[in-house]
């Protein structure tokens, strides 16, 4: 199977995953699994289990979907009992977060990926968008690659010395102009200096903006036309970047982006802060777009890539003692 290798994971990986979900297991999924220790199979669980996944964020959409698969089994297997469920309902969630196209990190080997790779990255104002480029940065340095960092937040000055101070302290460099330039020019000479010093990764920053600025988007638009141009297929990776706790908004916000710029996947910021991580499921489901990193923590080592089925049998369990 495809996958780069900043995708491939390890067992502090694992352990960074499982902790970050220990809000969300102990919150809103311990209450459904629990569902499942309660008897028969009836309408008050259905109708529970219904309440439950939707307050967690879950959405209608993908609750009816779960909830059918769930009924469907049940009627074919004569199932009575809720436990014999449970199962049935962490299978259906991986195949609802296995989701693939559009993201050249879930479908390429290294040796297929052009050079420099190319990933623009979206999202607004303080979901932690320059962190999760650090976090990315450091975790390609530290695999050998050479990143170059594009600071196309030209709208706030504190926007570009925010990234590089990050850029310091990961040891990489930063391609910057004046507060107020123009982000595709930023964008043009950062892919154009990874292109003439053969850096292997280019990471553009983009600055945050509400999803319903049309004229904002326009621009994310104009950088994407710009570096298309320089390298083929380029960007290619759109990673949206979505804080964790913001539920439903999340979802707003990432369908509007799709919409305006083709996400090709999402990296999940602050999912160790919400006891409500139903909207992983949503995005999956609703809009085709792949998880690909989740932020565990505050330092620059707390992300781990994004595998389904570790992340279900962490929310319904933790195989791996917490970390201390």
């Amino acid at each position: 199977m495809p996958l780069f290798s900043w995708l491939r994971r390890g067992p502090e990986d694992q352990r960074r995953l499982t902790d970050a979900v220990a809000k969300t297991r102990e919150g809103w999924l311990g209450r459904v699994a629990s569902l499942f220790r309660q008897g028969e199979v009836g309408q008050p669980f259905w109708d529970e289990l219904e309440e439950r996944l939707l307050a967690a964020d879950v959405g209608v959409p993908t609750t009816q979907r779960l909830l059918e698969a769930l009924r469907q089994r049940a009627r074919q297997e004569g199932w009575a009992q809720a436990g014999q469920l449970l199962e049935t309902l962490k299978a259906e969630m991986v195949s609802v977060l296995s989701v693939r196209s559009g993201s050249a990190l879930l479908n390429a080997d290294d040796g297929d990926l052009p050079k420099p790779l190319v990933l623009l990255v979206v999202g607004v104002n303080g979901v932690g968008k320059t962190t999760s480029i650090a976090k990315l940065a450091a975790r390609l340095k530290a695999q050998g690659r050479s990143v170059l960092l594009g600071a196309g937040d030209t709208f706030r000055a504190a926007g570009i010395e925010q990234l590089q101070v990050w850029a310091q302290r990961v040891g990489v460099e930063v391609i910057a102009h004046q507060a107020g330039s123009d982000p595709a020019g930023v964008a043009f000479d950062a892919v154009s200096a990874a292109r003439s010093r053969g850096s292997d990764v280019v990471i553009l920053d983009t600055a945050g903006r509400l999803h319903t600025k049309h004229n904002l988007m326009e621009e994310m638009r104009k950088v994407s036309r710009v570096i298309g141009r320089l390298v083929e297929g380029a960007p290619h990776e759109v990673l949206l970047v979505l804080d964790g706790t913001t539920g439903q908004n999340g979802l707003t916000q990432a369908r509007s982006f799709t919409e305006a710029i083709g996400c090709t996947g999402v990296f999940l910021a602050k999912m160790d802060g919400t006891a409500r991580g139903g909207i992983v499921l949503a995005i999956g489901h609703e809009l085709g777009l792949p998880v690909l990193f989740v932020g565990t923590g505050e330092g620059l080592q707390d992300m781990a890539p994004f595998a389904p089925e570790e992340f279900v049998e962490a929310l319904f369990a933790a195989p791996f003692p917490a970390s201390r």
